[in-house]
Parts: C-alpha cells; structure tokens; sequence
C-alpha cells in the first residue's frame, strides 16, 4: 500500500483540511502518516486510521531569549529525525500545510527528494510556505494569492481549502431570506479575541435597531464564559431572543440556518461560508500574521459575498447602521448567498488528493 506522508502546524486552520485529505487517501487505500511535533499525540482521535510521528521543531517567534537561541537547534534536530523517518517509511509523497512544526519534515523530504506539495489555506502564502515553497513540487492553494504568490505560477493548482465534512454535507444549502414578519436568523461566532469584541459591540448594535427589527431577530451567539451574563443580559433588555454559549459543536449547522453571520476570516471560517453559502459581516483579526484575515476576508468582498468590517471601525453605532441596511433589503442577502456558493469548493479533499495521486504516479 502506498503510503502519503503529511506535516502540520497545531491550529485547527492547518489541522482541519489536513484531516479532511488524510481521511479521502484512506479511502483512496492510501496509508497516510501524519509527522508533527510532540503535540501530535493529542490529534489521534482525530485523525482515525493515520498513524502519528512526532519530530522536534520550535517555533522561529519564539520571545524567550534563551529560547531563540535553540530554535534553529530544534529545527535541525526535526530536520534528521524526519529524514530518517521518511527513510524508513519511503513515502509516496510527503504533503505540508504550514505551521512550524511541518517546516522540518518538509525541509527532511526536499533533502531526501521526495515529491512534496505544500497547502496553503489563506489569501497569502504563510511564512513557512513561503521559505518551502520555491522548493515544492507543487502548491495548492485556496485562494488567488494577494501577497507572496510563488513566481512559478504553473506550480500553483487551486484545489480549495478542504474542510470538516459537516460542513461538505451542507455544500449548497438552499437559502431563504427572510421576508414578511419572519424570524432573521444571525449567527455570531470567533475565537476567544473575536467572542470578546463582539460580545462587547453586537448586543449593544442590535439593541439599536428599530423595534420592528428588534422584535424578529433570533440571535446565535458565541460568547466568552465571562461574558455570557452581560451579553444575555443586554440581548433580554432589549427584547431580543438569544442563545449564548461559549461554543457550539454543530457551528456548520448553525451557518446553514443563519440568514446573516458575524465573524472572523479565518481560512476555515471562509472557506465553510463559501461552501454552506451564507452571507456574512467579516471583522479581520487585527493582529492575525501579515494581517492574512483582511486578505481572505477580501476574496469574500471582492466576490460580493460579505461585507468586511474593521476591528478599529466596529462600533454599535457603526454595526447597527450597517445592519439596518442589510436587513432592509433581503434580495441583497439572497444574492450574496449566492455569489458565496460560487466560491465554495465542497470538493476540495478529492481535488487535493487528485493532486497527490498525479504527484504520485509521476514519480513511479
């Protein structure tokens, strides 16, 4: 059985579609591996049937002064530990989708000349990708790049950002805007900074609107645990329905319900909005590396599928103004749902690994 090495960082961005395309190979009747740092061991369940290998790395931001001083250490350490793993296993091809910790797995296969591919999930080629990538056989993209595209453009394939197959069984939901005295249905969402900024600016913003408006709103909302109660408390003050906790297990379930979603830009964020199809407001992680949010957050905009919102420039008022207008015009909301769905890329995974099997075959 041929087997397909993979190499990811320890985010759920690097994490989900490496998931997604070792669980298509498996079906594939490829054996896949997934080389990562110490970490790995706590990603078993979630990769089931992928055997796990751990290499040392560290990351190059490393602020510890101490610390910076072993990092290239580590990498080097990562370095031959890869090799002599990927010289053990002979892998097919290795496949790396950014993140520290697959820079010197994917650094040990260039060395061993292997067929590699690196994945990028967001508008702009990461950092590790981007001291990859002028020695991969081949980059996957997800979107257009808007910085650092690879001067070798024939080596870019756009496959899409393979996400969670919850999200895939949703690929194209029908979307009903809400017309008439129906319920507007708005989900909130964002990691712990955007759960905070937005449970300090969205019940405040929606308390705002007309009473009309008000009174129509059932609002999904994403919340810090120490911020539940305030959030509530505002939401019920200001005659709004509301659900708030601090996390939902069916998130692509509740985007196929949303008439309108409030969130960051995050590669997977973007890439279920595309592929469920939902209309959004898109507020960048200010701090995100080389400000990558505001780039995917961009491919929505540019595609008319969301309005894109600044952290600077989120106030109520702000918000509310802009929610108005939105829910004023509901053909306006159907017709970025589905400029959203054009995007969307619900066969990623397969496109992905068509492209590994092609990588494959050319080296046998």
């Amino acid at each position: 059985m041929t087997t397909v090495v993979l190499s990811a960082g320890g985010t759920g961005g690097h994490l989900f579609p490496a998931q997604a395309l070792a669980a298509e190979l498996i079906r594939r009747q490829r054996s896949v591996v997934l080389m990562t740092d110490a970490r790995g061991r706590n990603y078993e369940q979630a990769f089931p049937g992928t055997s796990i290998a751990t290499v040392p790395s560290a990351s190059p931001s490393n602020t510890n002064a101490a610390g910076r001083v072993l990092v290239p250490l580590r990498i080097l350490a990562g370095v031959v530990s890869g090799f002599l793993k990927l010289s053990k296993q002979k892998p097919a091809a290795v496949v790396g989708f950014g993140g520290y910790p697959s820079l010197p797995v994917m650094i040990a296969a260039w060395l061993a000349g292997l067929p590699t591919i690196i994945h990028e999930q967001n508008a702009i080629l990461g950092r590790v990708n981007r001291l990859l990538a002028t020695r991969m056989h081949a980059i996957a993209a997800s979107f257009p790049f808007a910085r650092f595209a690879p001067k070798e453009v024939q080596r870019v394939q756009f496959t899409g950002n393979p996400v969670r197959p919850e999200a895939v069984a949703l690929a194209h939901a029908p979307y009903h805007s809400p017309a008439g005295d129906d319920p507007i249905r708005i989900l909130v969402f964002g990691g712990s900074q955007g759960a905070k900024v937005f449970g300090d600016t969205v019940p405040a913003a929606m308390a705002l609107l007309p009473n009309n408006v008000r009174v129509r709103l059932e609002i999904v909302q994403q919340s810090r645990p120490e911020d539940q109660g305030a959030v509530r408390s505002s939401y019920t003050a200001a005659g709004i329905f509301a659900e708030v906790q601090p996390f939902f297990n069916d998130l692509p379930q509740r985007m196929a319900a949303a008439h309108l979603v409030i969130c960051r830009s995050g590669a997977s964020t973007v890439s279920e909005l595309a592929v469920i199809g939902r209309p959004s407001i898109l507020v960048p992680y200010p701090f995100a590396t080389d400000d990558h949010q505001t780039a995917n957050a961009t491919v929505l905009t540019k595609a008319g599928a969301a309005w894109l919102v600044r952290q600077r420039d989120l106030t109520p008022q702000m918000l509310s103004m802009l929610l108005a207008e939105i829910l004023a015009n509901p053909n306006e909301l159907a017709r970025r749902a589905e400029a959203a769905a054009s995007l969307g890329r619900p066969d990623a995974a397969q496109r992905l690994a068509d492209l590994v099997d092609e990588l494959c075959a050319g080296a046998a």
